[in-house]
């Protein structure tokens, strides 16, 4: 036998088990694991002694903004990002400019993204209300990997853009929706099968709340709390649940912040309803008390919140209410950065640190190895429909592969980040346990932290 990749000598981890073998790979596929050496001959060989063979990390949660202000990033950059960081797939998010939400869009944009794509992703469909829910089966039939709905947003009726600062009076926008309209998405997506994904934050409490805070000329981090306090995630959530409950939609909150979110989506489950919850490396590493050390940078919507929030996410890690972590991967310049709270954008890349930063959670006794495979790959593979052809190492499927070295230490730069956005939280922090190899469908593209391969990336669909 001929095999086009042969992976030796590396210890298999995998949410199951943990085995030292060697893996072959032929025509993009694993051909054979074995823990004795077959005959044949490789045309390529990793020796991965000492080190760990994972299924492939997927990360669900990214905003390329391609197109849209690709200033701030692209997909050609976000992907190599991605790759840097262990990541062999990608769901990326729908606010861009045009947004994925009809059949045409989503071809338009598979178009656009798989000339650019180092890694191989998914797509999210946004739910717009009554603008697009009679399109919603032709996006599941198109392919999405999901619907995203930005819970109490307004919509530009134009550009289809949304609209984070609604005032009553404004022309050209659909106003946030009623809580009935927002039933009918569930009921909707409901039919088509797919995942519906919210971002669970009450709007009109937040916008309340921020102009109270604002009128005292505050602009400190407690004042971006307080604006945007716990409640907010915590309505919307239980409000999400139920609505899952009874309308039988598949629900995913994306990026838990809080104690009482987790603790709404515990209950939510325990009663049958079909909801699953990830969180993100920041809520999991900072709190407000880091503020006064990082700064504006760490500005994010849902804003990181306190060390006994974070103490609880842990907990539903462990526990299982919370089964996947995503980076929400969000760039911006570092200009956009600087400046007042109120008015600098939040989010900032994470997708190539997340494997870096969880890994050494692994080292520091957070998690398992083990543990960390289901978070990063089975799981979400398994909640989105692609399982086992990712997220898996069984012999057929897809030779994506993540190889990481536990006892490698570095420090995390800025400069030395692969996205166009040079802003990073963890600037300087030196971590143990990094991804040192990333294989696409038996393609390296990824080794010692360098981009070794132009873009191969492929669309992947549910099912």
């Amino acid at each position: 036998m001929h095999w086009d990749h042969l992976i030796k000598n590396g210890t298999i981890a995998t949410p199951s088990e943990t085995y030292q073998a060697n893996l072959y790979i032929k025509e993009g596929k694993i051909s054979a694991i074995s823990k004795t050496a077959l005959e044949g001959t490789a045309e390529q060989e990793t020796d991965a002694r000492g080190q760990y063979i994972l299924p492939g990390l997927i990360d669900v949660h990214v905003h390329s903004r391609d197109p849209g202000p690709t200033y701030k990033e692209d997909f050609f950059t976000s992907t190599q990002a991605a790759a840097a960081g262990g990541i062999t797939t990608i769901f990326d998010m729908p606010n861009t400019t045009p947004p994925t939400r009809d059949a045409a869009s989503y071809q338009a944009q598979v178009a656009n993204l798989t000339p650019k794509a180092h890694v191989d992703f998914g797509l999210w469909g946004i739910a717009l209300g009554p603008m697009n829910n009679a399109g919603l089966p032709e996006l599941h039939d198109a392919g999405v990997i999901g619907i995203k709905y930005f819970w109490g947003y307004a919509v530009n009726k134009n550009t289809f853009q949304l609209t984070y600062n609604y005032e009553p009076g404004m022309t050209d926008v659909l106003p946030p929706l009623s809580d009935g309209e927002v039933y009918q998405i569930f009921q909707d997506v409901a039919k088509t099968g797919n995942v519906l994904a919210i971002h669970g934050e009450d709007s009109s409490l937040i916008q309340t709340l921020t102009e109270q805070v604002k009128k005292s000329g505050r602009d400190d981090y407690e004042a971006l709390l307080d604006g945007r306090p716990n409640l907010a995630e915590e309505v919307t959530v239980q409000m999400g649940t139920s609505f899952s409950r009874a309308s039988g939609a598949k629900l995913h909150v994306l990026h838990v912040t809080t104690a009482e979110a987790a603790d709404a989506i515990r209950r939510a489950q325990a009663q049958g309803a079909p909801v699953s919850a990830e969180t993100c490396p920041h809520y999991l590493f900072l709190s407000n008390e880091d503020y006064p050390t990082v700064g504006a940078v760490m500005k994010i919507y849902p804003p990181v919140k306190y060390k006994k929030d974070q103490q609880a996410l842990w907990q539903a890690i462990n526990d299982g209410t919370i089964t996947i972590i995503s980076s929400d991967h969000a760039p911006h310049t570092a200009e956009e950065k600087s400046g007042s709270l109120w008015k600098i954008p939040a989010g900032m890349p994470g997708t190539e640190t997340m494997a870096p930063l969880m890994l050494n959670a692994v080292n520091e006794g957070k998690l398992s190895l083990q543990k960390l495979t289901a978070l990063m790959s089975e799981n979400p593979a398994k909640r989105f429909g692609i399982y086992p052809q990712k997220g898996s190492l069984e012999v057929g499927t897809d030779a994506d592969i993540t190889i990481v070295d536990l006892n490698k230490e570095t420090t995390i730069k800025a400069t030395n980040l692969h996205s166009k956005s040079k802003v990073t939280a963890y600037d300087g922090w030196h971590i143990k346990g990094v991804p040192v190899q990333t294989i696409v469908r038996g393609v390296t593209v990824m080794k010692n932290g360098e981009i070794v391969h132009g873009p191969i990336g492929h669309v992947v669909k549910p099912g």
